[in-house]
């Protein structure tokens, strides 16, 4: 009999299934669903105007992904249900919501469905950076703030939990558990409680050695947070690839598979391409690339580095200390540029040669000279991940004309991203992290040869890509083949279920030498704007937020 493992991979805009065959690692049938509410950014369910920074979703939607795309596989790939050995799941994060005590969303309930706070808060909801801001002092000169990078992202836990309690006091009375996305699905699949030991490390500032946040530090950020942490915050920690429950008879009959299937502990979705790309031990860092970049290795050792994500014991596997930095934006400035700036004669064109517009602007960016635009962008659009950690930065270009063509400014936005991705290598560099050999992962990575290029070039190194056009979703079936017994551990699955693929791109050096001048700019730009040089872009979203 065949054995089938199936990854369930939940991004920012859609969720997407895949069914692997165990045996040989053959992807064998993958489906997508988007998400019908999709991001709730500038208007509520009942068409009220969200304040300033708001990111919310509907947890129905991710409730439909699984309807939707785990029968879907199941009859693509051929597969019966018995032949199902195990499910994982990766999820966005910090993507966070309320939840009644039998794990069932505050929004199902009658009382707060015309309520923002008891949504799911999707992790760019940046509207929790004052709560972000009086933690990060509230921790200064712990340990616990080095492993954070010395700041607190707004995209954490605590300060969105500290948000609801302080703006919408009666959701969070009334939520018996504040969990992440992936952590309630697992619940709504399997009955079981489920905390996940790199969601609650990289996003909870958990560490197996110290907890979480002491309930003093808590207590100070909001005063109903007092002993969250053992009510709220509970459940035992559990780690990606271990069984954190099996399918209940009532979900497995919705989806047409069997109970009793295991279900992994779920990861944060950028982590689970790591295995994919068969990293499952030291040495090399994968740079996963969407609608924003994670920049992810794992290490024997712990040490404390600037403006990084977060340094988490267990965050991916169990025995390794694994490092995160990230950009907060990447793919997303490429679409608000296309959705906002491009000239319909170009929308035209690209109609007209039947192809789609990014690929015309990438064909046109690619025939221009390094610095040809004599442009030079910052990636703030979605605020500074690593290494500033600061969401109310904003985007930037430098050295606009009014000769300045379309392709120029998207060639700088590509541009841009890479010089972000090298601030951030960098830096791991400067404070005594070798990085060793890249790899990449995501739609971009696959898609993108100007933009990879253009990566190799700025940051002088060889990027290989990962041989999977679903690296998250394989990193989770994999994971789901190891909780459901398929394999022993990790490095097992990866010797059979990990793709690289042959292409890999390689700097040229007088493409290298080019960049060295126009990073120089950026680093200039960088610092102006983010290390308080001036503080323009502060105080232009204070006057956006009161006009």
């Amino acid at each position: 009999m065949k054995k089938y493992s199936i990854g369930i991979d939940f991004g920012t805009l859609s969720g997407r299934a895949l069914l692997v065959d165990v045996t040989t690692g053959k992807e064998c049938a993958t489906a997508v669903y988007d998400y019908p509410h999709g991001v709730m950014s500038d208007t509520f369910l009942d068409g009220r105007r969200l304040p300033p920074d708001y990111a919310l979703q509907h947890p129905r939607d991710y409730i439909e992904v699984l309807e939707h795309t785990i029968p879907a596989v199941l009859r693509e790939g051929g597969a019966t249900a018995d032949e199902i050995v195990g499910i994982g799941i990766d999820f966005t994060s910090c993507t966070v919501l309320p939840t009644a005590k039998d794990g069932t969303p505050l929004c199902f309930d009658a009382r707060f469905q015309n309520e923002p706070h008891a949504y799911v808060k999707l992790w760019k909801h940046h509207a929790a950076q004052e709560y972000a801001d009086k933690l990060t002092a509230l921790c200064a000169g712990t340990p616990l703030l080095a492993r954070y990078g010395g700041k607190v992202s707004s995209e954490y836990i605590f300060p969105k939990i500290a948000q609801t309690a302080e703006e919408a006091p009666a959701v969070f009375d009334a939520a018996a558990h504040f969990v992440e996305a992936g952590e309630y699905l697992v619940t709504y699949m399997t009955g079981a409680s489920c905390r996940s030991a790199g969601m609650a490390g990289f996003k909870g500032m958990w560490s197996d050695a110290d907890g979480y946040p002491s309930d003093a530090i808590l207590t100070a950020l909001s005063p109903r947070l007092h002993g969250i942490v053992g009510t709220k915050i509970s459940g035992e920690i559990g780690y990606a690839g271990e069984c954190a429950g099996v399918l209940t008879e009532a979900f497995a009959k919705t989806v047409g598979l069997c109970a009793g299937i295991p279900v992994s502990v779920p990861c944060i979705d950028a982590h689970a391409a790591l295995p994919a790309t068969g990293i499952t031990d030291t040495g090399r860092m994968l740079l996963i690339l969407g609608t924003s970049a994670c920049h992810i290795f794992m290490s024997e050792k712990e040490a404390p580095v600037p403006g990084i994500c977060g340094i988490v014991k267990g965050g991916l596997l169990k025995e390794y200390y694994c490092y995160e930095a990230g950009q907060a934006c990447f793919g997303d400035h490429f679409d608000w540029f296309i959705g906002n700036c491009v000239p319909a004669s170009y929308t035209e064109e690209a109609k007209a040669r039947g192809v789609g517009i990014h690929k015309l602007l990438r064909e046109k960016a690619s025939a221009l000279r390094i610095g040809e635009g004599g442009l030079v962008a910052l990636d703030f659009f979605n605020g500074n991940r690593s290494v500033l950690m600061d969401s109310d930065l904003s985007g930037v270009i430098v050295g606009l004309t009014l000769n300045t063509k379309c392709e120029e400014i998207y060639r700088a936005l590509l541009e841009a991203v890479a010089f972000g991705t090298r601030t951030i290598l960098d830096n791991f560099v400067k404070h005594g992290i070798p990085v060793g050999k890249l790899l990449a992962a995501g739609g971009i990575a696959e898609k993108d040869p100007l933009l990879m290029q253009i990566l190799a070039d700025v940051t002088d190194r060889e990027i290989g890509i990962s041989g999977s056009a679903q690296a998250g979703a394989l990193g989770s079936a994999m994971f789901g083949a190891v909780a459901g017994g398929a394999f022993p551990t990790m490095q097992d699955a990866a010797r059979v279920m990990a793709k690289v693929s042959d292409v890999v791109y390689r700097p040229i050096p007088e493409n290298v030498a080019a960049y060295d001048a126009l990073y120089a700019e950026y680093i200039a730009l960088h610092d102006y704007f983010g290390r308080g040089g001036n503080d323009v872009m502060k105080r232009l979203k204070a006057i956006k937020a009161n006009a």
